[in-house]
């Protein structure tokens, strides 16, 4: 069954206009008031990954692109939360901020939103220590959230 249409295009959840071809994806900045210093290329590196996988999106460097995307790091804050007994907190918290820009050049028109996600971790870890057993989780939901707001919410 062949079925043909214009508008938009669907491509493993990610509805996109059949106008846009072209994506310009900016390294990702960091500007949190501490800063992992994998955080921001390794951010970059898995949202073009995901985009380049996940849509029929060409990549290029031009400011013509139809999509430009630019993303700042703008809180990377651990903090304890709090227990339910007056002993000391079992577990921490880092949350993660990203602010992001999408700039639709065809419509002349641009977006901003926050991602933001919270990981508990152990009381008993360095902050050091828990990012290497969160940094996966980190970037992942935080590319998927920036994916899906990007491209899900038409």
């Amino acid at each position: 069954m062949l079925l043909t249409g214009c508008g938009i295009y669907s491509f493993k959840d990610a509805v996109i206009p059949d106008n846009i071809k072209t994506v310009k994806i900016g390294f990702v900045e960091n500007k949190a008031r501490y800063v992992n210093p994998q955080l921001a290329p390794l951010l970059t590196d898995k949202l073009q990954q995901k985009i380049l996988s996940q849509t029929k999106l060409t990549r290029t460097n031009s400011d013509d692109a139809h999509y430009q995307i630019y993303a700042t790091i703008t809180n990377y804050d651990p903090s304890q939360t709090v227990g339910v007994s007056a002993q000391q907190a079992s577990t921490n918290r880092l949350t993660v901020t990203v602010h992001v820009v999408l700039k639709k050049t065809l419509e002349n028109k641009e977006q901003e939103f926050d991602v933001s996600r919270n990981f508990d971790f152990s009381a008993n870890l360095t902050l050091n220590q828990a990012e290497g057993q969160l940094m996966d989780d980190i970037l992942r939901n935080i590319t998927d959230d920036i994916f899906n707001q990007i491209f899900s919410n038409w």
